[in-house]
């Protein structure tokens, strides 16, 4: 109650009390069988209350004076309709807090400089995950809430107008499933002298992220060879091309080289992440084409983890996101890896 100063509150009867937001608990106590909270401070009174707040002794009660104001799950609720885009769920306000939950599985999206301006709001806060982060659906994302028991109108308004300039600021982009064509390259795996590791790793990456494998072609370190595998996979209806190995700077590593004869528009070429500094990515017409590195086979979490899901999320990953990445993209290969409830990538 100290938080109101007083032409904020008022002391009236009961019966004269509805609709107004109480300002103190009210006890129950029942001798041997309960004591606690019958009604809480920030209840709004009812009708149907009357009676028992008569029962419990209470022939008047201290109440706010919201004139201008908002009591506060009003406002968390205003303010979590006009953050959330269309495949966001909300939860009912509990104790003035409205949490955002997914309704799809996808790219949870975070508009930082609309959460940053609606944090510099008097008295309103919402807390995220961090962006770019796969989620499930059911999966909690984030909450908001005001941080006094009602607040000035003005303050919500406010909240309402930032949330419409950077909307959505919080959102899930549904990922694209893709027919994707993957290139494992390695003339001792084309020859049989060592088993496939690495296509296998891939498969179950991009199946996780629910696409699915059109077809493996294996290949030698040969520049030929690798092109026209590429070259075969868009002609055949691949919508996003995957190629393993090679990507070193070692005579036999020709998979950058390749992708670029096949037509591969790059877009970068190295990346300031570890895991996954020799990562490419480029464009033949409309298809992705990435090339991997074989720490993409060994590490649970990699460059992979960073980029592939934006790409199915419909995003253009520029040069310089990439550059950005390495504020966060360093991989501290804890011996129970905990990705992506981590510092990795964010």
């Amino acid at each position: 109650m100290k938080y109101y100063e007083k032409d904020r509150m008022q002391s009236l009867p009961v019966r004269d009390a509805v609709g107004k937001m109480l300002l103190h608990d009210i006890t129950r106590i029942v001798p041997d069988v309960f004591k606690g909270p019958a009604f809480k401070k920030g209840h709004i009174i009812t009708e149907a209350d009357v009676d028992q707040l008569l029962d419990l002794g209470k022939q008047h009660v201290y109440v706010a004076c919201l004139t201008g104001e908002i009591h506060e799950n009003d406002a968390a609720l205003r303010i979590a309709r006009a953050a959330a885009g269309k495949n966001i769920l909300l939860s009912d306000p509990r104790e003035g807090k409205v949490g955002f939950s997914a309704k799809t599985f996808g790219l949870l999206k975070i508009h930082v400089e609309g959460l940053t301006q609606l944090n510099s709001i008097p008295d309103v806060i919402c807390a995220t995950m961090h962006t770019n982060q796969t989620v499930d659906p059911g999966q909690d994302l984030a909450g908001t809430r005001v941080i006094p028991l009602s607040i000035d109108e003005n303050h919500v308004l406010a909240a309402e107008k930032v949330c419409d300039t950077f909307f959505p600021v919080i959102d899930i982009k549904p990922f694209a499933r893709v027919d994707v064509g993957l290139v494992v390259t390695g003339s001792e795996v084309f020859s049989g002298r060592i088993k496939d590791g690495f296509g296998p790793v891939v498969q179950k990456k991009f199946e996780d992220l629910g696409s699915r494998i059109l077809d493996k072609k294996i290949v030698s370190d040969d520049m030929g060879m690798t092109v026209a595998a590429i070259t075969d996979f868009v002609d055949s209806g691949a919508t996003f091309i995957a190629v393993t190995g090679g990507m070193s700077v070692d005579p036999d590593d020709l998979t950058p080289a390749a992708i670029k004869k096949a037509g591969g528009e790059v877009v970068f070429y190295g990346a300031p992440v570890l895991p996954g500094a020799m990562f490419l990515l480029a464009y033949i017409q409309d298809v992705p084409v990435i090339g991997l590195p074989g720490c993409v086979m060994y590490y649970r979490a990699s460059i992979f983890d960073l980029v592939v899901p934006r790409l199915l999320a419909g995003e253009t990953v520029t040069h310089k996101d990439i550059i950005l990445m390495g504020h966060g993209g360093f991989c501290t290969s804890c011996k129970t890896c905990r990705y992506p409830q981590c510092s990795f990538g964010k």
